[in-house]
């Protein structure tokens, strides 16, 4: 009598393990869509890497493996850029690769350029924006692919997130431009 009771128990409790299981498995499966929409169209959560945008993010590259974490804002990324701002865009050298820089000139602008463009001075055509990192010594940007079409960007770096001493809006208007731009009329 014992053993069918505990055949029995065994096996509801089978059944109850796969509704359990089926349950939570619909209950959070269903939002794996919509975060994934979210993630690629509204705004995603991303580390920094590299030393191109060194000290305004990842000031302490040489001294740790630190990474800033940061908010990129995706929604509507390519409305509204300002000289100063740091975007996302697709690298024009591999699509795959998502790259992050700060606008240093808009269309119709004139950029005094940085070796190793092969010209001193470059008008921005319609459509496109200037783009380089703060270490531009260290920095693949504009000045080696020239300007970039406004349709690569995929974003705007709003937010430090973490490390948390430096947690906060990214303040991109307060950085001062960098000389050498003329802005169109």
């Amino acid at each position: 009598m014992a053993t069918g009771a505990g055949g029995l128990g065994g096996r509801l409790g089978g059944r109850s393990f796969a509704r359990q299981f089926a349950h939570y498995l619909i209950r959070y499966a269903t939002w794996i869509p919509p975060l994934i929409w979210f993630n690629t169209y509204v705004a995603e959560v991303t580390f920094i890497r590299g030393p191109s945008m060194y000290p305004y993010f990842n000031p302490q590259y040489n001294e740790s493996l630190k990474k800033d974490l940061c908010l990129v804002w995706k929604l509507y990324a390519q409305e509204g850029l300002a000289r100063g701002m740091v975007v996302t865009f697709r690298n024009p050298y591999d699509p795959r690769k998502i790259t992050v820089k700060r606008i240093v000139g808009l269309e119709g602008d004139v950029v005094r350029t940085r070796a190793p463009y092969p010209y001193e001075f470059a008008t921005i055509p319609e459509g496109h924006v200037w783009v380089e990192g703060d270490n531009g010594d260290r920095s693949q940007d504009s000045n080696h692919y020239g300007p970039i079409s406004v349709r690569l960007i995929t974003g705007k770096v709003t937010h430090v997130l973490s490390p948390l001493s430096r947690a906060g809006r990214v303040k991109w208007w307060d950085h001062p431009l960098r000389p050498g731009v003329h802005r169109r009329s």
